[in-house]
């Protein structure tokens, strides 16, 4: 069955990195564009960064742009987010989203605090 698989996630001081993971199954990933989505407490779902099927096309949220990276990784049916100069306010879960399934992944805590 399909599977998206989320990772790395975890407590991180102000101005640290980390990188997240998502692994995919159950599809043709590589025919699949992908996305990074957060939800803060108390708010809705937010778009953080997509990338296309073959990952020459990426987009991002203006405010993680410079910071974050999307990735993937076709061989591996693996899409990444690394995320630098991590801030108190990209708290949240993040998920990675599958555009042609339509199918979430059941997201992964970031905490940023010092």
């Amino acid at each position: 069955q399909v599977q998206l698989v989320e990772s790395g996630g975890g407590l991180v001081q102000p101005g640290g990195s980390l990188r997240l993971s998502c692994a995919a199954s159950g599809f043709t990933f590589n025919n699949v564009a992908m996305s990074w989505y957060r939800q803060a407490p108390g708010k809705g779902r937010e778009f953080v960064a997509f990338i296309s099927s073959a990952g020459g096309a990426t987009n991002y949220l203006d405010s993680v742009k410079g910071r974050f990276t999307i990735s993937r990784d076709n061989a591996k049916n693996t899409v990444y987010l690394q995320m630098n100069s991590l801030k108190p306010e990209d708290t949240a879960v993040y998920y990675c989203y599958a555009y042609a399934i339509d199918y979430w992944g059941q997201g992964t805590q970031v905490t940023v605090s010092s």
